[in-house]
């Protein structure tokens, strides 16, 4: 470009700092605003399958693949589906030398992001109110103290309750019709060793009708569960969420006939139950060109958590900053990335809906098909209330 743009990430998934580290690669400065406190102020959620042609190819962009390589768990890959009376099913081993998804924590992987990024790249505890754009074809950034900051280009990197989304698009999330309730479990070798033989090394799934139950391990012998099910955003109406022994009292009950050692994941669990309903965009999901402010990852195409999303938001990152940094002005940057990403996110955003219809089937038979994907996905969208800062 003619001069040197001003640039400007919302959110520090890992989507936007992918993209703000091939940005910085070019000599691009960026800045990264992010509303949590610092790095590890909250988990990062649960492990992540990066895929060979989206995610893995954005982290080579970012000169990033040796050091992922280093992290990953490509025996992670493994993957079990039992029915509700815990037979085995299916039995899924990648070979030694398959790197075509292997997994990483979120967290390690977020590490490794920041890591890479120049010191000061990420403003902590900066929250942004709106974004409005200006009669130049700049953004500017309102952020919660009122005060404002004018950019180039402004990204909206932050996830399903997107505060950069309203510039583009009148578009709201809605529930999807599935809800995840997520259970925790440490040590699961030594303490629960029933635990640890249903899930193996990697992911597993039972399934009967519009319930699953599912397990996926992370590294250092945590292994995260989800409860999922189709049903009302509020089921546990009457219920107190903090109340474990009730909301166990509860899936217990909607889990009734299940197999014993399946019934263990609800019942072993470290800690309380986290309700996790799953909501997504409209599909298409798409914008007249507004200059200046662009979306990627779950800000701009939203889907059913079924193991792309993730890779998508790299992918969306690494591609971002290379339309930057190959045109002449921000607009043309705009026109080919969004030319590229809209389509793609509209196709698989098909594909997950069709994929979550046939996992989460409106019906209580167990005949129902399951499809050649791990469920849930490795990451789960942002499910935090619109309204949270």
């Amino acid at each position: 470009m003619s001069t040197t743009p001003r640039v400007a990430m919302i959110g520090a998934g890992p989507g936007g700092l992918v993209c703000a580290r091939v940005l910085q690669q070019h000599g691009v400065p960026v800045t990264v605003f992010e509303r949590e406190s610092a790095s590890r102020s909250r988990s990062q959620g649960g492990t992540l399958d990066i895929h060979e042609d989206t995610g893995q190819a954005a982290l080579r962009a970012a000169g990033l693949f040796d050091q992922f390589l280093t992290l990953s768990r490509p025996e992670g890959q493994e993957w079990r589906l039992y029915d509700r009376h815990a037979t085995l099913m299916r039995h899924d081993q990648a070979d030694e030398d398959d790197l075509s998804r292997p997994e990483i924590d979120r967290g390690q992987l977020r590490a490794l992001l920041l890591d890479s990024l120049a010191p000061g790249t990420v403003r902590w505890g900066h929250s942004v109110r709106a974004v409005t754009p200006l009669p130049d074809g700049t953004a500017r950034l309102h952020h919660h103290d009122h005060a404002g900051e004018d950019f180039d280009l402004v990204i909206g990197a932050d996830g399903a309750w997107s505060r950069v989304r309203p510039a583009l698009s009148d578009a709201q999330p809605s529930y999807a019709g599935v809800t995840l309730v997520e259970v925790h479990f440490d040590d699961v070798d030594h303490r629960h060793p029933g635990i640890a033989r249903l899930v193996g090394r990697g992911t597993m799934s039972a399934k009967a009708g519009r319930r699953s139950l599912v397990l996926q391990r992370n590294s250092n012998g945590h292994v995260r569960g989800y409860i999922n099910f189709r049903g009302p955003q509020d089921w546990h109406a009457g219920l107190d969420l903090g109340d474990t022994e009730a909301v166990r009292a509860r899936l217990l009950a909607e889990y009734q006939g299940w197999d014993e050692s399946l019934l263990d994941i609800l019942r072993e669990n470290e800690g309380g139950f986290i309700n996790r309903p799953v909501f997504v965009l409209p599909v298409p999901h798409s914008w007249r060109r507004v200059p200046g402010i662009t979306l990627l990852g779950d800000a701009a195409h939203l889907m059913p958590p079924v193991g792309v999303g993730a890779n998508l938001a790299l992918l969306d990152g690494a591609e971002l900053a290379q339309a930057v940094i190959g045109h002449s002005t921000i607009d043309e940057a705009l026109d080919a990335y969004e030319s590229v990403m809209l389509p793609r996110a509209t196709d698989n955003a098909k594909t997950a809906q069709q994929m979550l219809a046939t996992l989460m089937p409106d019906t209580d038979s167990d005949d129902a098909a399951f499809p050649d994907t791990l469920w849930p996905a490795s990451t789960l969208p942002d499910s935090r209330p619109a309204h949270t800062s």
